[in-house]
C-alpha cells in the first residue's frame, strides 16, 4: 500500500446533509451517491449524505482521513474514466455510537433515509416477506431503545420524529428485493405495531416508502486496484469504487408530501426515471439481470471460472444464459411499457462480457439463501403456474445446493458466505444420497415454501445428479 502518498481531499464546499444512508458500501457510492451529487450540480439543494455503517468502522476509517471523498473509476471496454465524488459529509458507525445515528436520522433537515443493507439486512423471512421475530437483532431492538438492526433504526428514529412533531423521512430502499418499497413498509409497520400501535398508525398515514429499481455492476475493490489508482493519480484513496459505464435508477415518485418541492433532489434532471409504479422494472431487472447473474455465479464457480466475463466467454455458458432469457425468464413477466426485452438481453450480455469488470462469481454467490427467492424462485413459481418447464433455472438451483455444501465438484473447499451457511452445510453433509441432499435442503422453509418444494423435487434431483455425474459443462451441453 503506497502510504507515503498524499491523501485525497475535498475540492469544493459541500451542501448541508439532507440524506442519511444506511449501509454505505461500494454500490451506493458508485450509483446513488453519484446521481445525488449530479442532481445537486444541476438544480442545487441541501442533499449532502451522512453515511452509516451498521457494523464495521472500516468505511469510516478509510474515508475520514480523506474528507470523506473518494474516486469512482468507470471501467469500459475501451478504457476508464475517473471522477472524485464529494457528496458524503460524514460516516457514523452504529455499533460504536447508536445514539449519534438516531440523532442524525431524527434531525428535521434529513428528509430521506436511503438503504443498501443487502437482502439479509432487513431481518425478514425471504420466503414470506414478513419480519423475522426470531432474529436476534429484532429481539434486541424490541427490548432496547438503542437499536442494532436496519428496521430498528428506521422505527426508533421515526418514533423520535413523531415525539418531536417532525414529519417522517422518506424511506428509500435501494436493495434488490421485489416490490422493495412495499416490503420495507410492511417490515417497518410490523415492528412499529409491536412497539407502539399509535406510532405504526402515524407511519402508515404520513410515511412514504417508494419502490426503486437500481442497476449498475460494481465489483469489489481489491488492494491491487487501490495501488494501481495511486500510481495513476499520485494520491492515495483507500476507498475507491469500480463500476461499469451503464447505470439505471427507476424510482416511484412518492416522497413525504410535507416537504413539498424539497422532498427529494432533482433526480429526473440527471436521468433517474420517476414513475408511478416500478414493479415491472423490478421484475425485469431482478429476473433478467440478477437471476442470470446468480445462475452464472453458481454454475460458473463450479465450472472453474473466477469472473462473470470469463464465464460468458465460454460459448456453452453464453448459449445457456441466452436460453434462460428466451425460454424461461422473459415469458414469466410483463415488460415495462416501451422496453424491448430482446435488446435488453443483448445489452446485458455485452455488460457481462466486459473484460474490464472483474465481477467474481464467488462475490455474486454470497448470501444465496436471501437472494434465491426473489431472483430465481419467483420466476419458477410463475412459470409453474402457467405450465412452463424451467430446466435451466432448476439447474442453477441445483448448482446452489452443491455450492452451499461447502465442497465443489472436485472436492475442494468453498468459502461459503451466507447467514445460513453452517446450517446448510450440516444439512447437506448429514444426507447420504443425492435424493436425501436435495430433499433436506428443500425443507429449509426460509427459502422454499412447501408447495414449491413439492413441485421442484423430482426435476431438481435430476439436475443435481447430472451436475454430480456430468459436471457443469456436460450438464449444460445436454440442456442445449
Amino acid at each position: 500500500m503506497p502510504v507515503d502518498l498524499p491523501r485525497l481531499s475535498a475540492k469544493r464546499d459541500r451542501p448541508k446533509a439532507g440524506i442519511v444512508h444506511l449501509g454505505l458500501g461500494a454500490f451506493f457510492r458508485a450509483h446513488g451517491a453519484i446521481y445525488v451529487e449530479e442532481a445537486i450540480g444541476k438544480s442545487g439543494g441541501d442533499w449532502g449524505v451522512i453515511g452509516v455503517s451498521l457494523q464495521s468502522p472500516r468505511m469510516r476509517d478509510q474515508l475520514a482521513p480523506q474528507d470523506f471523498v473518494y474516486t469512482a473509476q468507470e471501467l469500459g471496454p475501451e478504457g476508464e474514466t475517473l471522477r472524485q465524488v464529494e457528496v458524503v459529509r460524514d460516516v457514523l458507525v452504529a455499533r460504536e455510537d447508536p445514539e449519534a445515528v438516531l440523532v442524525a436520522m431524527a434531525d428535521p433537515d434529513i428528509r430521506i433515509v436511503s438503504l443498501t443493507v443487502t437482502e439479509k439486512g432487513y431481518c425478514h423471512d425471504p420466503a414470506t416477506g414478513h419480519l423475522n421475530l426470531e432474529h436476534p437483532d429484532i429481539k434486541s431492538d424490541l427490548e432496547n431503545a438503542l437499536p442494532v438492526s436496519g428496521p430498528g433504526y428506521l422505527v426508533r428514529a421515526l418514533q423520535r420524529r413523531k415525539a418531536a412533531g417532525v414529519p417522517p423521512f422518506t424511506v428509500l430502499t435501494c436493495d434488490n428485493l421485489p416490490d422493495n418499497g412495499r416490503l420495507v413498509r410492511g417490515i417497518v409497520l410490523e415492528f412499529a405495531k409491536l412497539l407502539d400501535p399509535d406510532l405504526a398508525a402515524w407511519i402508515e398515514s404520513e410515511g412514504r416508502f417508494p419502490a426503486t429499481m437500481v442497476d449498475r455492476i460494481v465489483p469489489a475493490t481489491k488492494p491491487e486496484d487501490i495501488e494501481a489508482l495511486a500510481a495513476k493519480t499520485g494520491y492515495l484513496d483507500e476507498a475507491p469504487v469500480l463500476h461499469e459505464p451503464f447505470r439505471q435508477w427507476v424510482v416511484e415518485d412518492d416522497f413525504v408530501p410535507a416537504y413539498g418541492v424539497n422532498a427529494r433532489p432533482d433526480l429526473a434532471a440527471v436521468g433517474v426515471e420517476l414513475v408511478h409504479n416500478v414493479t415491472a422494472y423490478e421484475h425485469m431487472k431482478l429476473r433478467m439481470l440478477n437471476g442470470t447473474h446468480s445462475s452464472l455465479a453458481y454454475l460458473g464457480y463450479l465450472g472453474g471460472y473466477e469472473t462473470i466475463s470469463e464465464t460468458v466467454a465460454d460459448p456453452v455458458f453464453a448459449s445457456f444464459v441466452k436460453a434462460l432469457w428466451r425460454d424461461e425468464i422473459i415469458p414469466s413477466f410483463e415488460a415495462p411499457p416501451g422496453v424491448d426485452v430482446n435488446a435488453y438481453t443483448e445489452a446485458l450480455l455485452d455488460r457481462y462480457a466486459n473484460p474490464a469488470i472483474r465481477h467474481r462469481t464467488w462475490q455474486i454467490a454470497m448470501d444465496g439463501s436471501q437472494k434465491l427467492p426473489q431472483r430465481i424462485l419467483g420466476t419458477l413459481r410463475d412459470n409453474f403456474a402457467k405450465g412452463r418447464s424451467c430446466p435451466g433455472l432448476i439447474t442453477a438451483v441445483a448448482a446452489w445446493m452443491i455450492y452451499v455444501s461447502g465442497t465443489d465438484l472436485n472436492g475442494k473447499q468453498i468459502d461459503v458466505r451466507d447467514p445460513l451457511a453452517d446450517r446448510l452445510r450440516e444439512l447437506s453433509e448429514g444426507a447420504e444420497t443425492n435424493a436425501e441432499k436435495v430433499s433436506t435442503l428443500l425443507s429449509v422453509t426460509e427459502i422454499f415454501d412447501e408447495d414449491l418444494a413439492v413441485q421442484l423435487k423430482d426435476t431438481l434431483l435430476a439436475a443435481y445428479s447430472s451436475l454430480r455425474e456430468r459436471g457443469v459443462a456436460g450438464t449444460l451441453e445436454v440442456l442445449a
